[in-house]
């Protein structure tokens, strides 16, 4: 044991030195800027025959903070101010002999590199010279592809739950996720992130990296942050926020993905603050398609917010609270056994069967359909769910001078949350709590006017608990009886034939307790020496992640089809033996980066990096992992290491250009390339370690005797069930993205912007997840994969499939990761930007793209509610991504409607008017056509199994648009011959509805100049979808379209999700001074 931690500590101790030693390099010899977290500002002083000024004096001036900072051109004329705070600066250029440029207001924004030049006039006496110009509109210094979400857009646009996250997808290449499971019901979402989760330009939402304040808010799942609720709150904390896309900067680490980078409020020399409440109820909302009654509804969402001076031009403070209690109900659409099949009357079976009475009472578990549902054996129930959840949210800051060289500041944000849901089919109560804290503390020095240094050092930790269980509405969810041995209730029961699942009795659901905290620390360094900007830092990140996860107390029995569970013949039963056993997962993450951007003319810039990033091997804190290390293995090994290192060589070069042809400022064409390590951080094993023997007992029973369910398999599975394990690659290879771009930007017109652009990635060595890759091993036939039938084949049903040998028949279920996977992404982007002025602000994003992998999986085998259940290793399905979008267009708006008259009393009821927007058309998700249980004979806790695609006149499509109840064309499938045969069907090979949905808000702003000039009282009404257009989701359930003896299921293709809610009204009082 002693000798396999060596190389780990040794790793780590060499690391903490090259650390050490590069700070001090830091310290003594470059100015550094925290690049991820301010602006930075920069350009070229000339006088009017073009030649360059050295030693003009920039100084640049906060104008709501008073606070000053002066930096001399040098021999080439440049000029950079690193590392300034977000928001609007006066600038103030000054040289013997010439007359001063005064610029009054010229805001910066988050992260940004913003380019001012300034062309000198000789002084005729003393003599200012005021520019009206901004800053370019274009990014000249920069070859990464981003956008700023501002203070406006971020206040002013109709948000949904005031969760500003989800205003990065008014950006080009960046979309929601919308098959993410719904954080208003039963699901598995918790182990994946509640965060609302992104895909940009085409990276899994675990590519991501969201930072407040430059400390990094990954949650436990490397997911967006967020509560139970799914959203994330602060909309009057946050100051704006960047959105990095493509090819950015090597000072930004732990990501492969996008950047979504935050900069929270800070006080001003001016008290200022706001007080809101926001009201939502069922009395003003719409029906929803499948609701028969508007289910209740209400929301209160308040708060306040206060930033002032506590010492002008020193110390300034900023507090917000905001709180929010919901009542939620929701109509939920389950599929539930017929009452003729609860008697044995099968429309799949040419005479009535015998129900096993051992089966007959958990029956009542699944609700009796509803009147006319029923089609075939199985019909639909309804029912109302109610979901509530009070969450708390707050924010901190504080801001300190401390001289003309020293800055700090301080931010504390705190979150908590839980949720009450019913389960999917009303049995029991389930509950979700979130707790988040972050803490950022940074230290700004100016050692010379060229010369700054930023430290920054911060923890993030949330607490998460996932599905509790409480008793509920059906008593026999927590009726002992029905358990499978003593002390247990229900067990989860998937019978098949598109039924849905049971999720089990009484503390039967697996949960799971998250305590996840990285503490972090940066340096960052920025130097400029003539034409060349230098900059440099060291990351250091260590992870704690501790978890307590339970997999089926009360068992797992799976079913073949319906018939088989009416009859008592299982497929395979598993259950957890003893308690749930505790894992405290350490790891540690080191970053270093160097960049240079190259100023080799006034109209070209190249930005040149490079980033090492290698992180430890996860460990537990007492020995707990263990691994198989080859899939076929007879044996865990457990203790460390883990796996084998694959980052020690992440050396990640970064290399792109700016060019402004026209040497006006006006166009900028850019390009740019570069490789992006993703880790295999902790979150990757969370699911993995947590459930492995020999430290966790989850054996499995294939095929136990007919009638054995649900008391007789018990013993079985005790006596000598197959244990569950994991698999991990242990010689993985380094897992990377290289990314691409080229793109135009053009200034159009004053405040008008627009970029074309082309934006490419290749995945390589990416995770590939499977939920179990214990499987029977198929041959390569000419019509095919197909799987041994150990009996006869009649009719092209095989009588006996899962007859063959597992790849690992010492174990149960493995779950298995490899980094074999690989993505593509290809998209062209469009974006028409107006900023705001003379009260108009509008915005345009347009993305055609393509993204295609051999898995979409990380965390677990099914990220999505299209995901299909796991991956076959031996069977690469490689096809559009869970998250492809091939179209998507949103376009928003902000309108301050002209109201001045000379009569007061019209100006006060036609003025302050203002309307705000949000309208998204796109394509819908893809999604898997499937068979209903294990045809192939597979033998896995979870089955893939496809249908053959007709490829005949009216298949051209396999889907009818705008058909509810035949969204899928079930006569474009067949069932293969033979069974055992992987049909053509294709992953992700069919594409659900597509979206269209409008937000729109109207407001009345009441000046109340009695308090300040700039206080008013805001009256606001918010519309979402307020066209009220039905926006349904691909078949999530209803995309099964045989059993596994060729019968179709009857509700095959109907469309069962919805994307989106019906029209949602808001109306909200808000108090701004």
């Amino acid at each position: 044991m002693q000798a396999s931690l060596a190389p780990s500590m040794l790793f780590a101790n060499r690391c903490l030195r090259i650390a050490s030693i590069f700070i001090v390099l830091c310290a003594l010899a470059a100015p550094s800027a925290a690049q991820v977290v301010g602006a930075t500002l920069s350009g070229t002083v000339t006088d009017s025959s073009g030649a360059v000024v050295p030693n003009a004096q920039v100084t640049v001036t906060g104008v709501e903070t008073g606070v000053t900072r002066t930096v001399p051109t040098n021999a080439t004329g440049l000029y950079s101010l690193p590392n300034l705070a977000p928001g609007p600066y006066s600038v103030n250029i000054a040289a013997p002999g010439f007359a001063t440029v005064q610029q009054p207001q010229l805001t910066l924004m988050v992260g940004e590199k913003e380019v001012f030049n300034a062309t000198l006039q000789v002084a005729k006496v003393s003599e200012n010279i005021e520019v009206t110009a901004g800053a370019p509109t274009v990014q000249l210094a920069s070859s990464e592809i981003s956008d700023v979400v501002n203070e406006t857009t971020t206040r002013e646009l109709p948000l949904n739950g005031r969760d500003w996250t989800q205003l990065a997808s008014l950006q080009a290449g960046i979309a929601n996720i919308r098959t993410q499971p719904s954080a208003a019901g039963l699901n598995n979402r918790g182990n994946r992130g509640f965060g609302s989760q992104l895909t940009i330009n085409g990276a899994r939402p675990q590519q991501n990296n969201y930072r407040i304040d430059g400390i990094s808010v990954n949650d436990y799942a490397n997911s967006a942050p967020g509560s139970t609720l799914g959203v994330s709150l602060g909309v009057d904390a946050i100051q704006e926020f960047s959105v990095v896309s493509s090819n950015y900067s090597a000072a930004y680490g732990l990501t492969s993905g996008g950047v979504i980078n935050a900069s929270t409020k800070a006080g001003s020399n001016a008290f200022h603050g706001t007080a809101y409440e926001f009201l939502r109820n069922d009395k003003l909302d719409a029906r929803n398609y499948v609701d028969t009654v508007r289910p209740p509804f209400k929301r209160n969402q308040f708060g306040a917010s206060l930033g002032g001076p506590i010492r002008k031009n020193h110390t300034f403070f900023f507090v917000d609270y905001e709180g929010l209690r919901q009542a939620l109900s929701t109509t939920n659409l389950t599929t539930v056994p017929s009452l003729n099949a609860r008697n044995g009357i099968l429309t799949t079976s040419k005479t009535p069967i015998t129900v096993d009475p051992a089966v007959k009472p958990y029956l009542p578990l699944w609700h009796v359909p509803d009147p006319g549902s029923e089609k075939g054996d199985i019909g639909t129930y309804s029912f109302v769910g109610k979901s509530d959840t009070p969450e708390d949210f707050i924010t901190a800051r504080v801001d300190h001078t401390l001289s003309q060289k020293d800055s700090a500041h301080v931010t504390y944000l705190f979150d908590n949350a839980s949720t009450t849901l019913p389960d999917n089919l009303n049995v029991l109560l389930n509950t979700n709590r979130t707790r988040r804290q972050t803490v950022s503390i940074e230290e700004n020095h100016v050692f010379t006017p060229t010369f700054v240094n930023a430290v920054r050092v911060g923890a993030n930790r949330e607490v998460a608990d996932t599905l509790d269980t409480l008793p509920g509405a059906n008593p026999l969810g927590n009726d002992p009886s029905l358990g499978a041995g003593p002390g247990l209730f229900a067990p989860q029961l998937n019978v098949g034939s598109g039924v849905t699942q049971f999720q089990g009795g009484l503390n039967g659901t697996s949960f799971a307790n998250y305590g996840f905290t990285t503490w972090q620390f940066y340096d960052d360094a920025f130097l400029t020496r003539g034409i060349h900007s230098l900059k440099f830092g060291f990351a250091y990140e260590r992870i704690d992640s501790n978890m307590t996860l339970s997999a089926s107390p009360d068992g797992i029995f799976r079913f073949n089809s319906l018939s088989d569970f009416l009859q008592n013949k299982p497929l395979s039963l598993q259950i957890q033996l003893g308690g749930a056993n505790p894992r405290n997962l350490r790891q540690r993450v080191f970053g270093g980066y160097f960049e240079d951007d190259i100023r080799l003319a006034s109209n070209l810039t190249v930005n040149a990096g490079l980033r090492y990033e290698p992180a430890t091997v996860p460990t537990e804190a007492h020995g707990k992992v263990a691994n198989l290390r080859t899939l076929d293995s007879p044996q865990v090994f457990s203790g460390d290491p883990y796996f084998h290192n694959p980052t020690l060589k992440n050396f990640d070069p970064r290399v792109g250009f700016s060019w402004d042809p026209f040497k006006n400022g006006k166009t900028a064409i850019r390009g740019g390339f570069g490789f992006f390590d993703m880790l295999p951080l902790t979150y990757q094993f969370n699911l993995m370690d947590a459930f492995s023997a020999p430290f966790f007992l989850f054996p499995t029973l294939n095929n136990p005797p007919a009638g054995s369910f649900p008391k007789g398999a018990l013993p079985l599975i005790q006596a000598g069930g197959a244990l569950r394990a994991d698999f991990v690659d242990f010689n993985p290879a380094r897992s990377y993205v290289m990314q691409w771009n080229l793109n135009v930007q053009r200034e159009v017109a004053h405040n008008l912007t627009a970029m074309v652009g082309y934006v490419g990635s290749h995945g390589v060595h990416l995770p590939f997840r499977t939920t179990d890759a214990n499987a029977v091993p198929p041959t390569l036939a000419p019509q095919g994969y197909v799987w041994p039938c150990g009996g006869a084949i009649v009719n092209g049903i095989c009588s006996k499939p899962g007859t063959g040998t597992k790849v690992n028949p010492a174990f149960g279920q493995i779950d298995g990761q490899t980094f074999t996977a690989g993505s593509a992404y290809d998209a062209l982007l469009i974006s028409v930007k107006r900023t705001l002025a003379r009260g108009l602000q509008l915005q345009g994003s347009y993305t055609w793209a393509k993204s295609l992998d051999t898995s979409s999986s990380v965390i677990a085998g099914g990220p999505f509610q299209n995901s299909i259940s796991g991956g076959l290793f031996a069977v690469p399905l490689r096809g559009p991504s869970d998250f492809n979008l091939a179209h998507n267009l949103v376009l928003n708006g902000i309108w301050q409607i002209p109201g001045h008259y000379r009569n007061a009393a019209v100006t006060g009821l036609l003025g302050g008017w203002e309307v705000g927007s949000i309208y998204q058309i796109s394509d819908g998700m893809p999604f898997t056509p499937q068979i209903s249980g294990d045809a192939l004979g597979l033998t896995t806790s979870t089955t893939i199994d496809l249908p053959n695609r007709v490829r005949s006149a009216g298949c051209g499509t396999a889907v009818n648009p705008g058909d509810f109840a035949h969204y899928i064309k079930t006569e474009c499938f067949t069932f293969p011959n033979p069974s055992t045969l992987l049909g053509n069907a294709g992953r992700n090979s069919l594409t659900g509805p597509g979206l269209q949905e409008l937000d729109f808000s109207l407001y009345k702003n009441i000046p109340l100049r009695f308090i300040s000039e700039a206080s008013k009282l805001q009256f606001r009404s918010e519309f979402f979808n307020a066209t009220n257009h039905t926006n349904f989701g691909p078949p999530i359930t209803n995309n099964k379209l045989f059993d596994t003896k060729g019968n179709a299921i009857t509700l095959a293709g109907k469309l069962d999700t919805m994307a989106t809610p019906a029209r949602q009204i808001q109306f909200g009082l808000k108090l701004i001074w």
